[in-house]
């Protein structure tokens, strides 16, 4: 049940990051309303915190969050801006979360 959850976790760091960074770009920027940049600081504030909820020691699961925003960004990129990932972007995505599960939930002794 902890690598589930572990993976939630990612899941929900990752979108709170690219969120709040997609808010900032749009709404703060573009459309220069102060709620957008209120609202974008919550959420990076969010994600900053989500982290430390994971049951790993904290550089274990940095250095993994790296290969989950990967992933997560080129799934952001196919849903969100309509660029489609190419077999190279999936190739090096899938390289990622073999190291994100080697990382993250090999047995250790």
């Amino acid at each position: 049940m902890q690598v589930v959850e572990s993976i939630i976790f990612f899941i929900i760091a990752g979108l709170c990051e690219i969120g709040g960074d997609t808010l900032y770009g749009f709404g703060f920027v573009k459309v220069l309303n102060i709620w957008f940049g209120v609202f974008e600081a919550i959420i990076l504030f969010l994600y900053g915190i989500i982290p430390t909820l994971q049951p790993a020691n904290f550089g274990r699961v940095y250095a993994a969050y790296g290969g989950i925003f990967i992933v997560m960004s080129l799934l952001w990129g196919w849903q969100v801006d309509k660029i489609t990932p190419d077999k190279f972007d999936i190739v090096g995505g899938l390289i990622s979360l073999i190291g994100v599960s080697i990382i993250m939930y090999w047995p250790r002794s």
